[in-house]
C-alpha cells in the first residue's frame, strides 16, 4: 500500500523538516482560517489564532498518532484553540460588525454564495453560531460540541436548528 505524500509531510514534519511542515501549511491554511473565522467572527483576532495553530501545529505535531486523517486532527486543533481564546476574551463578539468589507475566502464548492452565508453566519448569536460551525461545516457530533462549549447535547441539537432556521429566513429575505 502506498503512502499519502500529505502522510509523508507529517512524519518528516514532526522530525523537524521544515519544508515538510511549509507543505503541510500551504495545504491547509485556506481551511484552517475559514473556521478560525467562522468560529471567531473577528478578521484580527482571526489572523493572530491561525499564526497560533500553526506555531502549536508545530509543537504538537509529534503527539499526531495518525488513528484519524490528519486533517480531521487539526481541525479538532484549531477548533480547541479557538474556543479557549474565545473564552479567554468574552468581549469579542462586540467588535463584530455586520457590514464588513471584507470578504473570506470560499471554503465549498456549490451554488450558493459563500461569501453571502458567510456573513449571515456572523450575525447568529456567539453560541448558535459556534454550534453552526462545528455541526454543520466541521461535521462535529452535537455530543463532540457539547463537551467542548460546556452544554447538553440537547442545546446543541436546539442551537442548531435555531440556527437553520434564522439562515434559512435570512436568505429568503434577500
Amino acid at each position: 500500500m502506498q503512502r499519502e505524500p500529505a502522510s509523508d509531510d507529517v512524519l518528516l514534519a514532526a522530525q523537524g523538516d521544515v519544508d515538510a511542515f511549509q507543505r503541510l501549511y500551504y495545504r491547509h491554511i485556506k481551511q484552517v482560517y475559514g473556521l478560525v473565522l467562522r468560529l471567531c467572527a473577528d478578521k484580527a483576532l482571526a489572523d493572530d489564532l491561525v499564526q497560533e495553530v500553526f506555531v502549536q501545529l508545530w509543537q504538537k505535531l509529534g503527539s499526531f498518532r495518525g488513528e484519524s486523517k490528519f486533517s480531521s486532527w487539526l481541525y479538532r486543533v484549531t477548533t480547541n484553540i479557538c474556543l479557549t481564546e474565545i473564552r479567554k476574551q468574552k468581549r469579542w463578539f462586540s467588535r463584530l460588525t455586520s457590514d464588513s468589507k471584507e470578504t473570506s475566502e470560499p471554503i465549498n464548492e456549490g451554488n450558493l454564495d459563500v461569501s453571502q452565508l458567510d456573513k449571515l453566519i456572523l450575525k447568529l448569536p456567539e453560541q448558535t453560531r459556534q454550534v453552526f460551525v462545528l455541526h454543520a461545516l466541521q461535521g462535529e457530533s452535537h455530543q463532540q460540541i457539547a463537551d467542548w462549549l460546556g452544554i447538553a447535547p440537547g442545546t446543541s441539537k436546539a442551537q442548531f436548528h435555531r440556527a437553520r432556521k434564522r439562515l434559512e429566513e435570512w436568505l429568503q429575505d434577500e
